[in-house]
Formats: structure tokens, sequence, C-alpha cells
């Protein structure tokens, strides 16, 4: 089955915690610290297999922990570092936070391999933290904890040429015709329910890869059928070939279909329309004139050529005005950036959930105590032993670095008022 997007959750490998312990050994009483450094965690991986063309196995296999660090040992014996966890994805997957919608990570172009996910650093033994008035610290610094997310995967076909147009006009009989592309071919709507694709080969060693991306209904940009589903493979490609049924033989008009599919494209991603098009007026081997005058070739060229989108007659079926519309595509694409569409990146999880400005609250409590809470206040307690002096006044420039204390005298805290911090309570003095 073929699958392109999946939501899964990820998580980094905890850092291994730092050790206690002191030096034992005969004639030795009062060795000093020797608590080993704790392992680094794990990474979040991802990594571009060209050997995939799917998304399926990830409906199936939903969560990727990495493995934590190990805890250091004695003798200053550093802990394991915990395995990376690599995820292996097609060419052209952008992985997305979930909750924002904001690509972490494009895997296409060079774009091979990307840490998404950095495991905790381990925490340092006791023999890291003697001094001359400390000679036998009894504390370790805990590991850094992991990292969690929720990421949504898209896979957007990479091709330089996308064939659009709505259901049954065409598009895989044309891509079968001319690719050694192998759609499945029916006459009835919806017949491709994901993109195919095919590589064009045209004399002297011309080419370049094609499409065809399943038709689009109106309403398509808001999501209704499979829209978002169908558009986002558009998004890669360089040149739009429109395929429209222009001998009508479901009754509509080949003019209005276009302007329905461009304003679905321009609903969507305005840009898209800034991309060079072709019109492949198709099924005119089922065109009876019945000497009216009105010929839709014409028709479509009044409409659309003044605007710089080239007409061309064709049928997918007997091959008629083939050649001259892939020559005419291979020239635009020469006009186009070779550089292939890569979707910047704009959320970094290591810096979100790093981030120094981490919010906070402090409130007042019913019982006119001093509330502090939030994730960063948590941590910063995990890892500092206030019963050292170190400890103390690293707490201390904590609560003037982070604006904590400027927060308390806001709320108009004196001296000797009471101050809440997770499990730590105690008297408020300047």
């Amino acid at each position: 089955m073929f699958a392109d997007n999946a939501k899964i959750f990820i998580k980094s490998g905890k850092g291994g915690d730092g050790h206690v312990s002191f030096r034992r050994e005969l004639y030795v009483p009062d060795g000093g610290p020797d608590g080993g450094d704790g392992g680094k965690g794990g990474d979040i991986i991802f990594e571009v297999d060209k050997g995939l063309n799917t998304l399926t196995d990830f409906r199936h296999v939903r969560k990727y922990v990495a493995q934590a660090g190990e805890e250091g040992g004695k003798k200053r014996c550093h802990g394991k570092n915990g395995q990376d966890l690599v995820i292996k994805v097609p060419e052209g997957t952008v992985i997305k936070d979930d909750e924002t919608g904001k690509v972490i990570a494009d895997m296409s172009g060079e774009h091979h391999r990307e840490i998404i996910l950095k495991g905790g650093r381990g925490g340092k033994g006791n023999m890291n933290y003697a001094t001359a008035t400390m000679q036998a610290p009894k504390y370790a610094q805990p590991g850094q904890e992991s990292k969690e997310l929720w990421v949504r995967l898209e896979l957007k076909v990479i091709a330089d040429v996308g064939l659009v147009g709505f259901p049954n006009v065409g598009k895989s009989t044309l891509l079968s015709r001319v690719s050694n592309a192998r759609p499945k071919i029916a006459n009835y709507h919806f017949t491709t329910l994901h993109p195919n694709l095919g590589v064009v080969d045209l004399d002297g060693g011309k080419g370049f890869v094609m499409a065809d991306i399943p038709g689009l209904i109106e309403g398509a940009s808001e999501g209704i059928g499979l829209g978002h589903a169908f558009l986002r493979h558009i998004e890669r490609t360089r040149v739009l070939i429109h395929v429209v049924d222009a001998a009508s033989t479901e009754g509509r008009s080949p003019v209005d279909d276009i302007k329905k599919i461009n304003a679905e494209l321009a609903a969507y991603n305005a840009e898209l329309l800034a991309r060079p098009q072709v019109i492949a007026a198709n099924k005119m081997d089922a065109f009876f004139d019945d000497g009216s005058g009105n010929h839709p070739v014409e028709a479509l060229k009044k409409e659309f050529e003044p605007q710089g989108i080239k007409v061309f007659s064709v049928s997918a079926v007997s091959g008629q005005g083939i050649d001259e519309l892939l020559y005419h595509v291979y020239e635009l694409l020469q006009t186009v950036e070779l550089k292939p569409v890569i979707f910047e990146r704009e959320f970094f999880p290591d810096e979100y959930m790093d981030n120094p400005q981490e919010p906070y609250t402090v409130e007042r409590a019913l019982d006119g105590a001093f509330e502090i809470s939030g994730p960063r206040v948590e941590r910063m307690l995990g890892y500092t032993n206030l019963e050292s002096e170190k400890g103390f006044n690293f707490f201390q420039k904590f609560l003037k670095e982070s604006g904590i204390i400027d927060k308390l005298e806001e709320l108009g805290i004196e001296e000797g008022d009471t101050v809440r911090m997770d499990y730590l309570e105690f008297e408020y003095y300047k």
C-alpha cells in the first residue's frame, strides 16, 4: 500500500547519571572521590534510503526511542553512551512538528542525514566536584533528560514535471505512453490514488522525470476529498502540464477546467502559479468536428496563449502531438532553475527545548506564599545540590538571571515571606 503521510512519536535517549563513589584501597582509608561521568543518550537521526518510496512502515510502528546512556561507575569509569536510533525514510520526506506544522527537516537534495533530536548529556560524577574546601563531595549530576516530540512525515514526490487535471482526463495514459511507468488505467474516476513517476527519454540523451498527480477536484485546496494529499506532490515540480479532456467526453468545458485547477493551486500555494505551464488538449482522437467552428483547441489557445501558456493538441491513445509537447516541456525546463525545491527549516527542536527563556510562572498562593513552577525550574532543582556552597551559589544566580527575583519583587514579596519551588520551601531574604 502506498502511504505518503504518517504521524510518529520520537524520543532521544536520556543521559546517564553521574556516579558517587570514593576510592577504597588497602592502607588508604580516606580515598578521594572517584565517581565517573554518565554516558550520553542516543540521538534520533533520520536518513534517506533510496530503496524506499512509501511511508507505509510508519503506519505500523509509530514509536521510536533511542537508547539511554549508562550511569557512571566507580574508579572514574565513564558510562557507555546510548546507541543512536537511525530512522530510514524515502527521499523527498518532509519532517514537521505535529503541533505547529513547521518544517524540521526536508530529506531532499543534499540533506541525506539529519539529527532531529539530540540525546541527553551525561551527568558529571562526584570526582568533578572536589575542591580545596570540599574534598569529599557526596553528590553527582543527574543525566540530562531525553527529548520527545510528535512529528508528521509527508512524502512529496520529486519530479521535474507534474501532470495536473481533473479525474479521468487521461493523465495516466499519457504518462504510460511517454515513459517507462505502468500506472493502473481504467475508465472511472480516481483510478490513480497516488502519484506515479516515469522517466521520459528524448533523443540526444535528453530527458526528465514526470509525475502523474492524482486528479484534483473543486475544493481540493480546502482538503475536500483527498485534496491536500494530492496537492502536496505538486510543490516539488518545476513545470506543470494541464491535461484536459478537449473532446468534452464528460460534458465539461476544457477552459473552465483549467481555470478551476489553477484556482485550487493558488488557494493551496500561490507560488505554484508562478511556475511554467503547458496545456495538453487530450482525447483529440475522440473529438468530432461538427463544422460549427467551435473548436476546443482554438478556444484554449485564444484564452491562454496570450498569458504565455502554450497549447498542444494531443492524443495519449494514438500518440498524436506527443513529441511536440515533450520537446517544448524540455525546453521550458532549461529556463527553470535546476535546483530542486527544498523546504526551509522553520523549527529547531533542540533549541526550542533548551530555550533559556522557557516560560515559568510566579504566583501568590491562597496561604500568602509565592509559588514558582515550570519545567526549567524543575530541571535546575534536579541537578543542583543546595547543601553545597557551590550549588547554593548556582541556585541564587539562577533566580537572578532568569528574572524570577524581579518577578517576585513585582508581586510585592518582602523579607521573611515563604517561597515554594517544587519540593523546596524557603524564606525570602535579600
